[in-house]
């Protein structure tokens, strides 16, 4: 199963009710893969420049309103909807801060959720500032949930990574064909 489709059963799952999709590498190959489900596609034509802007690109295309967002990265295969429900629990029990993060014995992970407040900040400034920099200028606006959880800091930044997870789980992991460049 495509890891975007995991994404998209586990946000279904956990009661998500808009989902926005921001391509970037690989565009026709993951806007074939979401085809059938119900989301909404945004592309982010500088994604060569970081994550950034995909953030930015995706928050822009939300419809709203709503009460917290998830950013949620597609590289991280062992998220499922009950980790992303523990996270929801944690943003209504929060007691202050308008993001979300999870830590995990002092790693900061993913995903992240963030309240109405912190999206418009994100929006209104200057393209410098996404979720990573929010976070950081601005502790006093986190909620740190500390847990155990490691898959919110499991993700597939290398090919190592793949490698690793599939002797890990024993999963046939399969990387996508390179789409050309335009």
């Amino acid at each position: 199963m495509p890891l975007i489709s995991r994404h998209l059963v586990a946000l279904s799952g956990a009661g998500v009710d808009e989902v926005v999709v921001v391509t970037g590498h690989a565009r026709n190959a993951i806007e074939e893969q979401v085809r059938s489900y119900t989301v909404t596609l945004a592309h982010n034509e500088a994604h060569a420049q970081g994550q950034e802007g995909s953030v930015r690109v995706g928050l822009a295309a939300l419809s709203g309103p709503f009460d917290a967002v998830f950013i949620v990265l597609a590289d991280q295969p062992l998220i499922a909807a009950g980790d992303l429900t523990e996270l929801i629990g944690a943003f209504k029990k929060r007691p202050a801060g308008h993001v979300v993060v999870p830590v995990v014995n002092g790693q900061r992970g993913n995903p992240i959720l963030l309240d109405e407040a912190a999206h418009a900040q994100i929006l209104a400034s200057g393209t410098n500032l996404a979720c990573r920099h929010l976070i950081e200028r601005n502790p006093e606006l986190v909620h740190v949930h500390q847990t155990s959880n490691t898959r919110f800091i499991t993700d597939l930044d290398t090919v190592e990574d793949v490698q690793a997870l599939a002797q890990r789980t024993g999963w046939r992991l399969e990387l996508p064909a390179l789409e050309a460049v335009r």
